[in-house]
């Protein structure tokens, strides 16, 4: 497993504007936006401009930002996952077996189109776990 469990946070189509936010209050860098309208895969026209994936940076400061998906709802409590980044399949796999065999899966084990195997899960305590492992 890498060094640390990131925080990813979750918002009902105003992540720009959060990121704006946190730009200026932290005077971060907000770099490797993406848009649900740029990904590989189908998508309704209103979330085209939503940010589907986002990191901000300051010294000692990261973490990564995204959009809900049209329809999708972000409660107060609910808006943060924490990423971590895997070194193997099996790693991965272990880890994801364990956590969604009492936890609620919210995307099944899969290989995805920015070349890494992922998944989400909200394990038994109600920690949502976003599990990547990016492949060489």
């Amino acid at each position: 497993m890498k060094k640390q469990a990131n925080p990813y946070f979750t918002f009902n189509g105003y992540a720009r504007e959060a990121l704006d936010f946190y730009k200026r209050v932290f005077d971060g860098e907000v770099t490797d936006i993406q848009t649900f309208g740029e990904a590989d895969f189908d998508t309704p026209p209103e979330a085209d401009e939503r940010i589907m994936h986002a990191r901000f940076t300051k010294e000692g400061l990261f973490f990564m930002v995204s959009d809900t998906f049209p329809g999708g709802a972000s409660e107060a409590g609910s808006m943060i996952s924490l990423a971590l980044e895997l070194d193997s399949e099996d790693e991965i796999n272990k880890i994801y077996n364990r956590l969604s065999e009492s936890g609620t899966v919210h995307m099944e084990l899969q290989d995805t189109f920015w070349g890494a195997t992922f998944a989400k899960v909200k394990d038994c305590f109600g920690v949502t776990w976003d599990l990547n492992y990016q492949k060489s």
